[in-house]
């Protein structure tokens, strides 16, 4: 009769045991894994006109790191790209190179080591000094420059892609953050920046709607990540002859992009 009670308290034991793994269970363990935590990141948007949205921009700069690199071996600062300084041989040509700003080549320039790889993404890529209205003439009136006197866009979708390298190298780098100047956004979902550390993505960002032809900016930065890959979507249209912006009539909200901006990037590894 006792070691039937013995057992019956170990019964009784081991329950209360399972009831209480339960109760942690419900409370986010066990078979509850706790949320993924929240992606730390700053958010720096604006609209307007050149002047409306160089606040922001400059806060954007600073937290970058105020120093603007011109050379590879550069350990903080940031990097700027507004096109400007493309030769004429790759504007209004759609054959601009995908990796122009990415060189490695110790006998280029110092401007084409700056460390940012474009994604072939099997389209052309233009760099236009016309407001593109050598794609369409309307164009000329949709469009305006941030930085004269160079736009650029992605010619066959509207989706690019930025990788990074360690400037003037080939080693894989990451940033911790990147902005874009996009150019008569009319559509609030119409464009945006994913962000990834390797296959993870960092969150979408939705730059915000501009007063027509005027600008956009978006930029983020991740204090507490490491940013490997940049996806931009610029509208929900192509450029081409005969295609207007929905501003114009058309149906398709047509955006171009100037000037990128991102810190240092350094190695991977």
């Amino acid at each position: 009769m006792k070691r039937n009670l013995f057992q019956i308290a170990a019964v009784l034991l081991t329950s209360a045991a399972v009831f209480t793994a339960c109760k942690k269970d419900n409370n986010g363990y066990g078979n509850h894994p706790p949320q993924t935590p929240t992606v730390n990141a700053q958010e720096f948007k604006s609209a307007g006109d050149s002047t409306g949205i160089i606040a922001k921009l400059n806060e954007f700069r600073n937290t970058l790191g105020a120093t603007l690199n011109n050379a590879p071996g550069a350990t903080g600062g940031r990097r700027e790209v507004n096109w400007d300084g493309v030769p004429a041989n790759f504007t209004n040509a759609n054959n601009f190179p995908f990796d122009f700003f990415g060189s490695s080549n110790a006998a280029d320039a110092n401007g084409r080591k700056r460390g940012l790889i474009m994604t072939n993404t099997g389209t052309s890529f233009r760099v236009d000094s016309t407001d593109f209205s050598e794609v369409d003439a309307s164009y000329a009136d949709q469009f305006n420059r941030f930085s004269p006197k160079r736009l650029f866009v992605y010619m066959g979708n509207t989706t690019t892609e930025c990788t990074f390298k360690v400037p003037g190298s080939t080693t894989d780098a990451f940033i911790k953050g990147f902005g874009v100047i996009f150019n008569d956004v009319d559509d609030a979902n119409s464009t945006s920046i994913e962000f990834f550390n390797g296959s993870r993505s960092l969150g979408v960002y939705k730059a915000p709607q501009s007063p027509s032809g005027q600008f956009s900016f978006l930029g983020v930065f991740f204090p507490d990540e490491k940013v490997t890959r940049v996806k931009i979507i610029s509208g929900n249209g192509l450029l081409a002859a005969g295609t207007k912006d929905v501003s114009s009539g058309g149906t398709k909200d047509l955006v171009v992009m100037d000037d990128f901006l991102y810190d240092e990037p350094k190695s991977v590894l």
